[in-house]
């Protein structure tokens, strides 16, 4: 027997899963939330919780906002509970459910107008965006804002009625400035580098398109702290949701599993103040600078590394891939030899300690974790999680007989069909372009190195060109199990 979650039911949900100590009917919005998946309510939402379980600040309850059409499935599932998640911690030995309440209500996508006015309220001090990296209007090879993408000139041209999120971001602002509210914090929990010098470049960017005075005051007024987030999610399926019925009687329409690890670096930089993050393992540094390089370029860059040998050997599971002693291997040479010894240093950290946890963490068999998530959105992720490795071996004139591997494989990966045959599904917005060029390459390598906009300075060296050549050509003629032993065995490079 199942019982459907809600407010009214969390006595009756507590025996399996533990529940908010606090009345949430106490609770105020103090934050707006663009961008509720799964990570979001695993991570950010999760810190809150545990906040307001302390009975700590509870005027900073989440509000979420939706952009896309598609997020009104989402608003309306969450809706249906209560604005409530069942939240699965997954380590190797122990599983435990949770429900969380720090989400208070959600903002339905397509009615402009309602978005600005929350924006504009007095009460919300930080807006934080978890919108994925492909999402902040940025040409992927030099990390710049795009001022001229369609819905970002869009917005330009209309910015009473916007349709993305800097849009409304940028409308909220201006609504405050002109009734003499000060400007909220804007914080993105996303995997960028610098990610809030990057959505501070998309929200002035925007604004100087069509109004620069408001461009000069978001400069000068408005902070856009940097931020480091770190927890495996996996996408929510009919597993998931069968696992919370069955193992812990609640039915929940849109569950959260993720790893039992997070971690969340903040620069204190919120002007409007901020909840007491700090009292709930938050770290608040004045550089958040090393500890992204370390964690977009082992853990992120890992997950990238993994995928598309695993997906061309048709693994299907993270823990599968790390259960494959040539997949495990490769990542830990290609880590070990051509990533960690380009990280700068990171504050009382060991670099090959934290390689060793993520390597744990990605053996993790309770998440579930896929590598067809992995595999997903490669043309904004490589440019992100593996070629800065690269750039940097090359300006040190290191090799790169690894990371340009990880860049054949995405290529071989791309052209559709895994060792054994079977068609690859995609998921990538840039895929009509990408998968051209990877059946290009079948013939001329140089061809895939083409796409300047991701492969930037990258595709310039002779030394890369070679090394991609040489590796696409071998997994094209020998497979990808052959390939990573060729690379293991240090016979790969001519």
């Amino acid at each position: 027997m199942t019982t459907k979650l809600s407010l009214a039911t969390l006595k009756d949900v507590s025996g399996t899963a533990s529940v908010p100590s606090y009345d949430r009917g106490s609770l105020k919005a103090g934050i707006v939330h663009f961008g509720v998946g799964n990570f979001h309510r695993a991570h950010q939402a999760i810190y809150l919780d545990d906040l307001f379980n302390l009975g700590r600040d509870h005027d900073w309850a989440i509000v979420g906002a939706g952009v896309l059409p598609s997020d009104a499935a989402m608003r309306d599932k969450l809706a249906g509970q209560d604005f409530l998640t069942t939240v699965v911690e997954q380590d190797n030995n122990r599983s435990g459910a949770r429900v969380t309440g720090a989400m208070i209500d959600y903002l339905a996508p397509g009615n402009a107008a309602a978005t600005i006015a929350a924006l504009a309220d007095p009460a919300i001090r930080i807006v934080s965006l978890t919108i994925t990296e492909g999402g902040y209007f940025i040409n992927p090879a030099s990390g710049v804002f795009d001022p001229t993408h369609p819905a970002i000139a869009a917005d330009a041209a209309d910015p009473g009625a916007p349709k993305t999120v800097f849009g409304l971001i940028l409308a909220g602002l201006k609504a405050r400035r002109d009734k003499g509210i000060a400007p909220y914090t804007v914080m993105s929990c996303d995997n960028i580098p610098g990610n809030g010098e990057v959505t501070h470049a998309a929200v002035s960017g925007l604004a100087r398109l069509s109004d620069p005075d408001l461009a000069d005051w978001v400069d000068a007024s408005v902070a856009f702290p940097n931020g480091m987030v770190d927890r495996i999610t996996p996408a929510t399926g009919p597993r998931e949701i069968g696992i919370v019925a069955d193992e812990y009687g609640i039915a929940d329409a849109w569950p959260v599993f993720c790893e039992e690890f997070k971690q969340w670096v903040l620069e204190d930089n919120f002007p409007q103040g901020r909840p007491a993050l700090e009292e709930v393992a938050v770290q608040f540094v004045a550089d958040v600078a090393p500890y992204e390089h370390m964690k977009i370029r082992i853990l992120n860059g890992g997950h990238a590394a993994i995928a598309y040998p695993a997906a061309l050997l048709d693994i299907h599971f993270v823990h599968e891939a790390m259960e494959d002693a040539d997949i495990r291997a490769f990542l830990a040479k290609l880590e070990c030899e051509e990533i960690i010894p380009v990280i700068p240093p990171v504050p009382d950290t060991d670099l090959n300690d934290y390689f060793a946890l993520i390597e744990h963490r990605f053996s993790n068999p309770k998440i579930g974790d896929t590598i067809p998530r992995l595999a997903q959105d490669g043309s904004n992720r490589q440019p992100k999680f593996i070629l800065p490795s690269t750039a940097d071996r090359l300006s040190r004139g290191e090799d790169v007989v690894g990371l340009a591997l990880v860049s054949a494989l995405w290529c071989h990966y791309l052209a559709g069909k895994t060792d054994s045959g079977k068609a690859i599904s995609f998921n990538d917005p840039n895929i009509d372009r990408i998968h051209a060029a990877a059946l290009a390459a079948r013939d001329n390598p140089a061809a895939f190195l083409e796409l300047k906009e991701i492969f930037g300075s990258v595709a310039d060296s002779d030394l890369f060109r070679r090394r991609f050549a040489d590796a696409l050509q071998t997994l094209q003629r020998d497979g990808t199990r052959a390939t990573l032993k060729r690379y293991l065995e240090g016979n790969l490079a001519n």
